[in-house]
C-alpha cells in the first residue's frame, strides 16, 4: 500500500452499525496489507495463541474441573478409554499383578496359619507326617503366587491344587475368581472401546493450517481446506462453522455465532478428495464490515468442526480445529492439488499442498465497502 493510502481501525469488530465512509474506502486499493507495528502484531499473536478455545488438533482448551458425580470406575474407565496405549497397557499390567500378589498373599497367610509351611509339613515332608495342606505342594510365598495365577488363567490345576482342609482357602478362591471376572470385564470392554472409537479415524482427516480471504465470483468469502488421506471413505459429510467473538481481557462473555458455510469440491455423500469450506461475507456474516486491518488486530475464534460416517464401520466421527486472527491470510487462495497422472492413469491427490496458498489481488476493505463502491461505478451485478 501507499503512505497515502488510509486504513481505518475499529475497536468492535463486530458491530455491524458502524460502516466506514465511502471517501475512506475509494483508498483502499487491491493488494496484500501488512501491519505497521510488527512487534505489537507478534505480541499480540502469541498471547492470543495461549487462548485458543479449541487447539489446532481438535482438543479443548477447557478444564471443567472433577466431576464429583462419577464413581471411581466410571472414572477410570473413561480415563483408560480416552489414555494413550502404552498408559493403558501400564495400567493392565499393573492390575493383573496387584490382583495375583494380592490374592497370592491371602493364600501365603492362610497356609502359614494353618501350619503348611513348617520344615515338618512341607510337600516333602508330608508322607511321613501324615499332613494334609490347604493348598497341595505350597513352600511359601512363590508357590502361592503361582497358584494365584492359576486360579485367575486357568480351569484346571496342575501340581498345585486346594484341598477339602480349610474352607476359607475355598471361600478366597471363589472370591477372587468374581473380582478376576470384573476386571477381565473392564480390561475387554476398555480395548473393545479404545478400538472401535472412531476418535483414531480423526488423525487422518486434516484441516488446513490457515484460512483465506479472497474474491470468488465476486463476493470475498473466507475458505478453509479439508481432506481425508485414508482410502476407506466418510460419507454424509457435513461441516459447521462457528465464530467466537472475544473480549479485550478474555474474561467477559463471549458471543457465539454460526457462519453459513458450503463445501466445493465435491457432494456430501461422495468425499473424493479435499474439500474447500466457504463462508460468502455477505450482509448476513458477521465479517461484513471488517476490513484486512480490523481483521488482522481483532480478537476472535473461529471453531471449525468437520463430521461425517465411516464406511467400513457405520460410527460417526468428528473432527475439529480452529483459527484466529492470526492464521486468516487476507489476498492469498489455495493452490491446485488434484492432477491427473497420465503415467499411471489415475488422480494424484498431493496432501503436501494442502496448507500451500499463493497471493491473489484482493481488496483490503471490508465487505460492505466493496459492495458500495461497486455501486458507485455500477458494478452492483457483479456481486
Amino acid at each position: 500500500m501507499m503512505e497515502s493510502d488510509k486504513v481505518i481501525f475499529s475497536n468492535d469488530y463486530f458491530d455491524e452499525s458502524e460502516v466506514n465512509s465511502l471517501a475512506d474506502a475509494a483508498f483502499l486499493e487491491p493488494g496484500v496489507y501488512y501491519p505497521k507495528h510488527k512487534a505489537s502484531h507478534h505480541k499480540r499473536t502469541s498471547r492470543s495463541q495461549n487462548k485458543r478455545f479449541v487447539f489446532k488438533n481438535g482438543e479443548f482448551n477447557i478444564d471443567k474441573g472433577l466431576s464429583n458425580h462419577q464413581g471411581f470406575f466410571s472414572r477410570w474407565f473413561v480415563t483408560m478409554v480416552e489414555a494413550r496405549w502404552r498408559w493403558t497397557l501400564v495400567h493392565f499390567f499393573l492390575a493383573f499383578t496387584g490382583d495375583w500378589l494380592f490374592f497370592g498373599l491371602i493364600y501365603w497367610m492362610i497356609a502359614l496359619t494353618h501350619g503348611d509351611l513348617t520344615e515338618d509339613h512341607l510337600p516333602h515332608n508330608q508322607n511321613s507326617s501324615n499332613w494334609t495342606p490347604c493348598v497341595e505342594n505350597i513352600y511359601g510365598f512363590t508357590s502361592t503366587f503361582l497358584f494365584s495365577v492359576e486360579v485367575h488363567t486357568t480351569v484346571a490345576y496342575g501340581k498345585r491344587s486346594i484341598t477339602l482342609e480349610c474352607p476359607q482357602t475355598i471361600t478366597a478362591m471363589c472370591f477372587q475368581c468374581i473380582v478376576c471376572s470384573f476386571f477381565q470385564a473392564f480390561m475387554i470392554g476398555i480395548l473393545f472401546a479404545k478400538l472401535t472409537r472412531p476418535k483414531g479415524r480423526t488423525q487422518t482427516i486434516l484441516f488446513s493450517k490457515r484460512s483465506v480471504v479472497t474474491l470468488r465470483d465476486g463476493k470475498l468469502c473466507m475458505i478453509f481446506r479439508v481432506g481425508d488421506m485414508r482410502k476407506s471413505r466418510i460419507l454424509n459429510i457435513k461441516s459447521t462453522v462457528f465464530v467466537l467473538k472475544l473480549g479485550e481481557d478474555h474474561n467477559e462473555d463471549y458471543e457465539q455465532r454460526e457462519l453459513e458455510v458450503e463445501m466445493d469440491g465435491c457432494e456430501s455423500t461422495f468425499f473424493l478428495w479435499p474439500v474447500s469450506v466457504i463462508h460468502v461475507i455477505d450482509e448476513k456474516s458477521p465479517f461484513y464490515n471488517i476490513s484486512a486491518a480490523d481483521l488482522l488486530v481483532g480478537k476472535f475464534e473461529i471453531l471449525a468442526i468437520f463430521e461425517g460416517v465411516i464406511e467400513s464401520t457405520g460410527q460417526s466421527v468428528q473432527a475439529r480445529t480452529s483459527y484466529t486472527e492470526n492464521d486468516i491470510l487476507w489476498g492469498h487462495r489455495f493452490v491446485n492439488m488434484v492432477n491427473s497422472d497420465n503415467d499411471k492413469n489415475v488422480y494424484d491427490v498431493d496432501f503436501s499442498k494442502l496448507c500451500e496458498t499463493e497471493r491473489v489481488d484482493t481488496p483490503l476493505c471490508s465487505a460492505s465497502e466493496f459492495k458500495s463502491m461497486l455501486s458507485l461505478f455500477d458494478l452492483d451485478t457483479l456481486i
